[in-house]
């Protein structure tokens, strides 16, 4: 298998080494990641619900949107 040796500042290499379950090499941990490409948006996570990735059914999630639009906001959010 080949390698390759690469260059980490501390507070990457300690957030690297704190990833690590049990044995778990930093290779393993590496491949573990999940890397985030850009921020998830709600309209992205409204398609994504209304794909049928969550299994959350229609009627839910015409629930939820019909309760988003007839919501009010307090006037006083900390009260």
């Amino acid at each position: 298998m080949a390698t390759r040796t690469i260059t980490l500042e501390l507070d990457a290499y300690e957030k690297l080494r704190r990833a690590k379950r049990g044995g778990e090499s930093f290779t393993e941990v590496v491949r573990r990641a999940v890397w985030v490409d850009a921020p998830v948006t709600g309209a992205a996570l409204r398609d994504y619900f209304h794909k049928g990735g969550s299994r959350v059914s229609e009627r839910y999630l015409d629930a939820v949107e019909h309760a988003a639009a007839v919501d009010r906001h307090p006037e006083d959010p900390w009260a």
